[in-house]
């Protein structure tokens, strides 16, 4: 459990090396600290629940479906924290 946890810490990090070597080189992507939180927990969570679906559910059916409902779920909502697709309270400027 430790490994596979070590495993996605490590895999959101690398992620979120992304914008912060980004921010270094152009004034065209400026996150808060904020903002790196919110994209942590929400990459956290995806992987943990990736991790889930590869040790509990076992069709393969069942995982393309799920990996699939994964995906759609953390893009509307990346989308949705970045732009506010949806007008909610939380959407982005």
């Amino acid at each position: 459990m430790r490994k596979r946890l070590l495993r996605i810490v490590f895999a959101v990090a690398l992620i979120l090396l992304i914008p912060l070597i980004a921010m270094q080189f152009t004034d065209e992507v400026n996150w808060t600290l904020g903002d790196f939180v919110v994209a942590g927990l929400l990459l956290f969570g995806a992987g943990f629940a990736l991790d889930m679906i590869v040790r509990k559910v076992n069709t393969s059916e069942y995982h393309i479906m799920l990996y699939v409902l994964l995906l759609v779920i953390f893009l509307l909502v990346w989308a949705e924290l970045a732009v506010g697709i949806f007008g909610t309270p939380f959407g982005g400027d």
